[in-house]
């Protein structure tokens, strides 16, 4: 392919005909952006592919074609693996917040307190992300609203309309556990 071609914004048509030509490659260099875990890699690319086609991710022209996608897929490659530790660290979270057992307490209790912070791990599990995030962010780390609106990318208004719902699924989802114990 000559340079210039490359160079220059394309037609919908061509681009998708290019990626596709290119999509060996590309997941090639997914499977290296994710630690060579093939079904993460698919997801990366499958992402990837979809920010394409919906236009949140353009190619203008100003770097080859494939630099340029190699450039969206590890975007999305750390995006995904950002978000995908979030259960992780929640329930990490709440192991270090939740309250042990005293010394020499009943096997019975110890055994109680753990399956509290697993349904508790599970319930957090099933939010939305965005509830899971900011629940997180004020809960855990212990910011305000404001603070976690900014960390999170979204308003003011939308964070605690998040928090909100998180806190009233999250309730909801621990009383339906609750109820079939």
């Amino acid at each position: 392919m000559p340079a210039a071609a490359s160079l220059a914004p394309l037609p919908a048509a061509d681009l998708v005909a290019q990626i596709e030509a290119l999509h060996p490659a590309s997941f090639g260099w997914a499977l290296a952006c994710c630690r060579r875990d093939r079904e993460s890699a698919a997801d990366v690319l499958q992402q990837a592919y979809c920010r394409i086609l919906s236009g949140q991710a353009r190619f203008d022209g100003r770097s080859a074609l494939r630099t340029w996608l190699f450039g969206v897929i590890r975007l999305t490659a750390l995006e995904h693996r950002r978000w995908s530790w979030l259960p992780y660290r929640l329930a990490m979270a709440l192991r270090l917040t939740a309250p042990s057992p005293e010394r020499g307490a009943a096997p019975d209790e110890a055994v109680e307190a753990h399956e509290k912070t697993a349904h508790l791990s599970r319930a957090l599990a099933e939010l939305a992300a965005r509830q899971r995030e900011v629940l997180h962010l004020v809960f855990y780390e212990e910011l305000t609203i404001q603070e976690a609106s900014r960390v999170m990318g979204v308003s003011l208004g939308a964070a605690r309309q998040h928090y909100e719902r998180g806190k009233r699924n999250l309730s909801a989802r621990l009383a339906e556990k609750e109820g079939r114990r």
